[in-house]
């Protein structure tokens, strides 16, 4: 039983492990948009804001590859493929002088991260079912925030002493270490009787399955909607706490402890929803957003920013109530879909980050000179939720 529990937290980690390679990439990177975009010569915020949805943007293109090729030719081979691609866009984003190529190498990037962030929710998926994956999700979930509580001080001190490329550089230190971690110790989890010889109708057909199910569909779109509120704040917390608050040197402190208020609302997360119920969890946690969102609303609708200290509280309030929809929408999609995991994944992370990759683009265009956008953003996505979540019947609970 201590061995079994040991080999479990071991896979919980490395799980977690793989996808925190997507998350350094993204948020070690945020303190150096300004010096990224003196010396591609791009003086503009806004444009500057694309070099963090540029990445998402491969996160989404790149699953429809990896995984219905996973489904295929297993977990284990698309990762490394997809690690490569990885290698080759870093070495792209460190060597260009030009904006545009260096928006390409993050969307390259996207791509080859893509594949380790879907193939760690079908093994999840693989190896996991009902409340239990769950479970196992949000402690994936929860391990994995920790990367955005140390990734922009750890970005601002190689700014500071070994420039903005060294950023990248150890990006891919880090992620040729869990690599070889995961290619020594995580066996492959396609189960046989889920392997399909690959074939390209397999892309159709596993689409045509993914789209007959419905809550698949709705979770999905629910978790578009909640990553691209998210992602409005990730693209311009750095413009938030640093030019319209003027905190310079602070903003990663600040980035970092709304990271541990995720990372904690994550753990409760996952310590509750074997006993209260997934779908219970969300329905209380969407009501939550939407009741936090509109408040702020109500309270700032002249667009003058809060006192520093309000605007953390309401999104230490916000991110708790974003941290209980993150793994639970992605469970909740990911349950009826056993059989076609691999694809389910991709098409699942595909349908949400293309969403959320022009929620993000639109609504930070208006974060200028208020927070307000954002929050007005917040309530619009959660009304959207409310309506979609309340439109698919209530799932049958499994324990196992």
């Amino acid at each position: 039983m201590k061995n079994e529990k040991r080999s479990q937290l071991e896979f919980v980690i490395l799980m977690a492990a793989l996808m925190s390679i997507v998350a350094l990439s993204i948020d070690a990177v945020l303190p150096a948009l300004p010096k990224i975009g003196d010396y591609l010569n791009s003086v503009n915020e806004t444009d500057n804001q694309k070099l963090i949805t540029a990445i998402f943007l491969g996160l989404g293109f790149g699953q429809l590859i990896f995984g219905p090729l996973s489904d295929s030719f297993g977990r284990k081979p698309m990762v490394y493929f997809g690690f490569g691609v990885f290698v080759i866009a870093s070495i792209i984003c460190i060597t260009t002088r030009n904006f545009e190529v260096m928006l390409f190498g993050r969307v390259l990037q996207g791509v080859g991260l893509s594949s380790p962030r879907t193939m760690s929710i079908a093994i999840v998926r693989d190896s996991y079912n009902g409340d239990h994956m769950a479970k196992i999700l949000s402690i994936v979930t929860m391990t994995f925030i920790l990367v955005p509580v140390i990734a922009p001080m750890l970005g601002q001190f190689l700014l500071i002493h070994f420039g903005w490329q060294s950023i990248f550089t150890v990006n891919l230190v880090f992620g040729s270490m869990i690599i070889i971690w995961f290619w020594r110790r995580q066996p492959e989890t396609l189960h046989n009787s889920y392997q399909k010889t690959f074939h390209l109708s397999i892309f159709k057909t596993g689409t045509i399955t993914f789209f007959r199910i419905k809550s698949a569909v709705i979770y999905t779109l629910l978790s578009g909607l909640v990553t691209g509120s998210f992602m409005v704040y990730l693209s311009t917390s750095q413009q938030i706490f640093q030019v319209q608050y003027d905190l310079g040197d602070y903003f990663p402190y600040i980035f970092a402890s709304l990271a541990v208020t995720i990372g904690l609302a994550t753990f409760l997360n996952s310590a509750i929803v074997m006993r209260f119920g997934m779908w219970n969890l969300v329905n209380i946690a969407l009501l939550a957003f939407v009741v936090i969102s509109l408040i702020y609303v109500i309270l700032f609708w002249s667009g003058v920013n809060p006192p520093i200290e309000i605007l953390i509280l309401f999104l230490m309030l916000q991110f708790a109530s974003v941290a209980f929809l993150f793994g639970n929408y992605r469970a909740l999609a990911m349950q009826p879909m056993g059989h076609i995991a691999g694809i389910g994944s991709a098409l699942n992370g595909f349908i949400s980050t293309v969403m959320a990759v022009p929620i993000a683009n639109y609504i930070g265009s208006f974060i200028k000179t208020s927070v307000l956008p954002l929050f007005i953003g917040f309530l619009v996505t959660g009304i959207n939720g409310l309506v979609l979540f309340y439109s698919v019947k209530k799932p049958v609970r499994l324990k196992d």
